[in-house]
Formats: structure tokens, sequence, C-alpha cells
């Protein structure tokens, strides 16, 4: 089968809402490489978005899968639990940040854990504001598209969105967004639009994903935590993509340490496997009544299995640690580049293994080089490289490299990434919008 005659038949038959970044139908993956219907190899500088931080296929969690399944594969959390989802609680409420007691509940998916958020919130809380940030993304529901600080796509056409959700600026030194900006324009958001008081929580990414990979500066985070303490507002940290040593700590929020209230966890918690929680400080985990929470697929006794697998390998294999080193090896390769080139790359950052690259135009920050963005994600296929990219202006590559990928491996998709940003800067193929 080609890979152009599987992506005739799906366009017939998916909604074009729904569509793929590559035309490239998976056939095998094992680590951090993939295999498509044609034989073609890749290496893989995405992991489905942050999810198989533990690579593809992992044997031991695809010996663990196999043992569940054999077992059983379903009964529903909220009717018969089971031994594995309990376990899985107790370490993921040991694992998270902070001394306070924690509780936790499972859902499905990342998006369902930011809305279980903002239910539990205003059920302790008894208000209804919740503040988020330019730029952040937290999820594709009704709610949550009402929380991401981005349009399109995730927003066009969809509206209208619950009321009382505000937005304020994101600390952004890059563009000129100061922390002290970000702090004033929250504080005039309590003057001009919502009291302090009736705000349910603030929900923030401490590094922000589709925004564009910006880290949200660790004082920042403390003045955040200081300010809900002081109006007894909810701060929710959404380590959606930044939990599971993905930034050199089980959870970014580590390196300011602090406490969230409320956490939540989905991506690289199961190794693929569609797992997503809340875990959060236990008074405020039981405001809602029993039958409050949950979902008929919430808490998988597959996903259960293969989480606490994943949480064996992260410790075993030292992939915390592994992420700050992939993240030195990529930046080290990538600031190569930013000084051959710097009239068009006007960053390259990092947080752990997430990396990303940001292109302007003319040496102009402000000048966003969304179509050269576009090019190199249309041509890596061409290269051999499976490439995401993300940022307010869409002009940003990122890197979410498996925590279990080898140098030797790293280097050869580097080595393959500056041919084909050569190739498209020195014009030796052709930038074009796709």
């Amino acid at each position: 089968m080609k890979n152009s005659a599987l992506q005739e038949r799906k366009n017939k038959v998916f909604a074009r809402g729904q569509g793929n970044a590559y035309p490239v139908y998976v056939e095998r993956a094992l680590n951090a490489e993939v295999f498509d219907v044609e034989g073609n190899r890749f290496i893989d500088f995405a992991t489905g978005i942050a999810v198989c931080n533990t690579g593809h296929s992992h044997p031991d969690v695809v010996e663990t899968v196999t043992k569940q399944v054999a077992s059983f594969s379903h009964t529903c959390l909220m009717v018969n639990p089971y031994e594995s989802a309990v376990t899985l609680a107790e370490r993921l409420t040991q694992l998270a940040p902070g001394n306070s007691p924690k509780k936790a509940i499972f859902v499905t998916t990342g998006a369902e854990a930011v809305e279980n958020c903002i239910k539990i919130a205003k059920c302790h809380t008894g208000r209804r504001g919740v503040i988020a940030f330019n730029g952040g993304f937290h999820g594709r529901t009704n709610l949550t598209m009402a929380m991401t600080g981005k349009i399109a796509p995730y927003k066009k056409d969809f509206g209208p969105f619950p009321s009382d959700i505000y937005h304020i600026p994101f600390p952004n030194e890059l563009h000129g967004i100061s922390e002290q900006d970000a702090m004033k324009s929250l504080h005039t958001l309590f003057k001009a639009s919502i009291d302090a008081s009736d705000v349910a929580a603030i929900v923030i990414e401490p590094v922000q994903g589709e925004g564009g990979f910006y880290a949200a500066p660790p004082p920042f985070l403390q003045q955040l935590r200081s300010v809900c303490d002081e109006h007894g507002i909810v701060l929710i940290v959404d380590e959606i993509q930044t939990g599971f040593g993905r930034t050199g700590k089980m959870f970014c929020s580590e390196y300011a340490g602090i406490e969230p209230d409320l956490m939540t966890m989905a991506k690289g918690i199961a190794g693929g496997f569609p797992i997503a929680a809340v875990v959060g400080k236990a008074d405020i985990m039981d405001a809602p009544l029993p039958g409050g929470l949950g979902g008929t697929y919430g808490g998988s006794p597959v996903a259960c299995a293969a989480a606490l697998t994943v949480l064996d390998i992260i410790e075993r294999e030292q992939l915390i640690d592994r992420a700050s080193e992939l993240g030195a090896l990529f930046v080290n390769r990538l600031n190569g580049l930013k000084k051959r080139y710097p009239n068009t790359i006007s960053d390259v950052r990092n947080t752990g293994a997430m990396i990303a690259i940001e292109f302007m135009q003319d040496s102009d920050v402000g000048h966003a080089n969304t179509a050269l963005t576009q090019a190199v994600i249309a041509k890596a296929a061409e290269h051999g490289l499976i490439l995401l990219s993300c940022g307010f202006y869409s002009n940003v590559i990122r890197f979410l490299p498996a925590l279990t990928m080898s140098d030797d491996i790293a280097n050869e998709g580097l080595d393959k990434f500056e041919q084909l940003l050569d190739g498209l800067l020195q014009g030796t193929q052709e930038l074009t919008t796709p």
C-alpha cells in the first residue's frame, strides 16, 4: 500500500478538521525511529506530541500491556476498580510537588483533565472566574477552547464560548513582555474586569506548548503562587506536555519550587496509551460530591498498567537526567545554525528536552517567518524527519525527542535538519508556503 493511496482514502472519510501533518502512514515504530508502509525510515522529533517519552514500543511497556489485556481490558473504574489504578494514584500523589496531602482522579484526555480542574476549583471556591494566558493551549472542548489563548485554528468559528474566562499576557522576554508587565496586567484585570474574590482559578503552562515553548520564569510562578494564596484562588499548573521527565524534572513546576493546588497530567504518562489525571491538594480535590467526577474510560486498566511501567522506566533508565543531556545536545547544534543564520534565527531555547528554534525575517524578532517554518515542515519527510511547528505566529519548530533517543540518532537527525534548513536558506530548495 502506498502513502498516497491511503491519504486519498482518508480524505474521503475523515472530516478535514482532523487533518494530518504528513501523508506518511506508519507501519511500525521502535524507540526514536518510525517506518512507513512503503518502508521509509524517519527519525522522530515529535514523539506523538510529547507522548512517547520512553520511546515507541518500549519492550517493558509492550510486555506489561500484553499481560494486562490477557487479564481484562475494561470494567470501568467507577464500577469495578482494580489495584493498578490505586497503585498509580499512590505513586502520582507521591511524585507531585509539595508536602500537602494529595488525591487524584483519572480521565482519558488532557482536555478532560483541564476541564475537571475547573470543575473542582469552582466547586471548592464557589466562584465563577478563570484566568488563563495569551498563547496558552488547554484543549479542544468548548470550555478548554475558551481558555486557549490562540484563535486559529483552535477557536475560529466554534463560538460562543463559556463566559467568565479572562486572558492576560504571558511573560516573554524575547518579545518584550516582562514578568512585571504580565503581573501588572493581572492586577489591572482585578481592577477592570473581575474582582480577585470572584476568581476561582488561574491556569498556566510552565512552558507554553502550542504557544511556542516559552518558559514561565520561576520568579513569575512564585509571584502567581503568592497572589493565589493572598486571594484564595486555586493555582492550576497544566503539566500535560511538560510532565514525566520531559523538562529535566519529573514536573516542570519543580524548577520554581512551588506547590500547585491542582495539576494536569497526560501525554507522557503511559507511553502512548490514553490516560490523563488531575492530582491536587486533598481538601480541594474532595470538593465535588461522589459521582461528580469520572468517565467511562477514565483510568483504563491497560493504560494504568502502562503508566506504572513508564514510571519504572523513567527511574531505572534515568530519563530525567537524560532529558537535560538531550536538551544540551540539541541546543549546541542549533546554536551553530543560529550563528550561521543570525538574520533568520531569532532564538534557540530549551527546558530539558523541550527544544525550540524560532524564525524571523530580516533580523526583526517581531516579524515572524511563518513561510520558512511551513516550508521546513513540508520538506521534513523528504529528509527522513518528523517535525512539529508551534508558536503564536506559527514560526517555531519544536523538538520533542524520545528521552530514550541515543546521541547517534539525535545527531543523525540534526544533520538532516541542518541539510534541510541549508537547502531552504541557501536557495537549493524552493521556499514556498504549502
